[in-house]
Parts: C-alpha cells; sequence; structure tokens
C-alpha cells in the first residue's frame, strides 16, 4: 500500500518558509543519516535554489547510520554546487558546536561584521531538528517528541553575536513519488502512525535488513536469517520475544513493533536503509516499470478510437 502523509498545517509551514527564506542567508537542511535522500524534502530544495541559497546539509544520527553508507552519502552531496554535508549526532555538543562556522563558510560575505548571519533550519518529522536547535543554543528552546510533526509553529531566535537562527516545522511534501520513500520514511518514524501498517512498513524492513545486515539480525534475534524471508522474519522475531495472542497465535503487530522500535533506536547496530547506488538502482527499477505500463495504456487508448 503506497503511503502518504501530508497533515494540514504543512502546506501553512511551507508558506511561512518559503516567505522567510528570502532573508536567510543558509539553509541547514537536516536529514536522517540512515536514509539521506528519502528523507530530504525536495521542496527545500525547490525554495533554497529559487532564492540562491547555499545548504549545509546535515546528516543527523549518525551514530545509528551505517559508517560506510554515510561517507558515500556525503561525497555524492560535497560534489553539488553550493552544498556542504557533515555528518553528525544533534546530542553531540561538540559536533554541533561545528555548525555555525560551516554556515559562514557557505556565506563568507557576512564576516564583514555588519550584518547577521543568518541561518534557517529545515527538515521533514523527526530527524532531529529541534534536538539541534535546543543543542545549539544550549537550552530548551523546541520542543523534543517521538512522534513526528512536534514543532507547528516558526521561530527566530538569536545565536551569540551577529547570528540568527530559524527553526521551521517538519514538513512532508504533498506527494511521495517513490514507494520504497514511504516505507523507508515509516520506519524510521517520520510518519504518522495513522498513515501507516506496521506489519507492512516492518515487512519492509525486515527485507532490507536480511539482505544487508543478516547478522545484526543473528545477533539481536538469535535466529538463523538465512532460511528466511522478510514475513517469517516477523513471525521468528514474535516466537522469540513471546507475542502470542489468546490462543497461542502469533501477535505479529507486537512483533513488526518490536522491530521498528529496535531499528529506531539503534538497538540492531549501525544500519543505512539507502546508499547513493542502492537509489539509483530502485529509482530505475520504479522509472522502468512506469515506463513499461505507459504503451499498454496508450495502446488500449488507441484501440477504443478505432
Amino acid at each position: 500500500m503506497p503511503i502518504q502523509w501530508f497533515p494540514g498545517h504543512m502546506a501553512s509551514a511551507r508558506k511561512k518558509a518559503a516567505e522567510a527564506m528570502a532573508a536567510i542567508d543558509v539553509v541547514i537542511e537536516v536529514v536522517d543519516a540512515r536514509l539521506p535522500a528519502a528523507s530530504s524534502n525536495p521542496m527545500i530544495a525547490q525554495l533554497r535554489q529559487f532564492r540562491n541559497r547555499p545548504c549545509l546539509k546535515l546528516l543527523n544520527k549518525s551514530d545509528l547510520a551505517d559508517p560506510a553508507a554515510t561517507q558515500a552519502w556525503m561525497d555524492f552531496y560535497n560534489r553539488q554546487p553550493g552544498v556542504k554535508a557533515v555528518a553528525i549526532s544533534a546530542k553531540s555538543a561538540a559536533e554541533v558546536a561545528r555548525v555555525p562556522a560551516l554556515c559562514r563558510q557557505l556565506a563568507p560575505h557576512r564576516d564583514d561584521g555588519t550584518k547577521p548571519l543568518r541561518m534557517m533550519i529545515m527538515g521533514i518529522p523527526n530527524v532531529g531538528k529541534s534536538t539541534l536547535m535546543n543543542t545549539l543554543l544550549k537550552r530548551k528552546v523546541a520542543k523534543v517528541g517521538d512522534e513526528p510533526a512536534v514543532t507547528k509553529h516558526q521561530q527566530t531566535l538569536d545565536l551569540g553575536p551577529g547570528m540568527t537562527l530559524t527553526d521551521t516545522p517538519g514538513m512532508m511534501w504533498p506527494k511521495i513519488d517513490y514507494d520504497p520513500d514511504g516505507y523507508m520514511l515509516a520506519a524510521s518514524h517520520a510518519i504518522g502512525r495513522n498513515a501507516v501498517i506496521d506489519e507492512e512498513v516492518a515487512s519492509f524492513l525486515g527485507g532490507i535488513l536480511l539482505e544487508r545486515y543478516p547478522a545484526l539480525l543473528a545477533a539481536r534475534y538469535r535466529i538463523e536469517p538465512a532460511a528466511l524471508d522478510a514475513p517469517a522474519l516477523i513471525e521468528a522475531i514474535g516466537r522469540r520475544r513471546g507475542c502470542l495472542v489468546k490462543g497461542g497465535g502469533l501477535d505479529l503487530e507486537k512483533a513488526s513493533l518490536i522491530l521498528l522500535q529496535d531499528y529506531r533506536d539503534g538497538a540492531l547496530g549501525r544500519v543505512s536503509l539507502e546508499t547513493p547506488q542502492s537509489r539509483a538502482q530502485m529509482i530505475a527499477t520504479v522509472d522502468a516499470a512506469r515506463a513499461e505500463a505507459v504503451p499498454d495504456d496508450q495502446s488500449v487508448d488507441e484501440d477504443e478510437d478505432d
């Protein structure tokens, strides 16, 4: 089932962010290091490119991501004009302390001291924007929660001498073009549970883990992944963790939530759901399937016209 999620307040948040960007020097885009492209809102790139604003792309939660995949993504983004990519954990004060200096490198015209360096934090829900804001300011100014879309209002604060920081609500985009992106976002809890079926999301996640990280599954759940597919993995986790319903059957929803929560918390180990190569392959596969479907549709229309 394709996953889509665009709460009403996000349309208003996009409009306000577009207006505020006219007075911004640098966009700080926060993405999830485990799925950097899937967690990057294409509207953010459109807005900043329209205003010709440079971007500091922070691959947050890098402590939960596969280091090799993270390095591949940084190499990928750092080849793009006007973009500087850095892997961080927004909970680390030492790593976050580098952010203002990195922004100054992207806006050297603000080094003359005549006007403040104006930065704006943007990103989708639950990638760690509020945690970054609080760590930067060394006090709690933004609400942090486990549910996506906690922040709903834009605010601008002073960040020391000659610097201001604008925090924006998490913004999804109206239509997710690639179904795997929706599942990766749901697995990482960037999409509200009311828009997803946990068993389907866990099955998608399980398929990636079986293909790329079987040893982590074996260590965490004491199972033999080689003999399993994604549905069987969920069942095996359910049996191992005693997820039973009345009558002795397996509670697959509970087992699914265990796998999802273990991934979200980093209990499985350092896992990335996509690399630049795997993403290119996914897009090529989906686009090819769509292209194949077009001639069939056209031939039907031609037959009807005859």
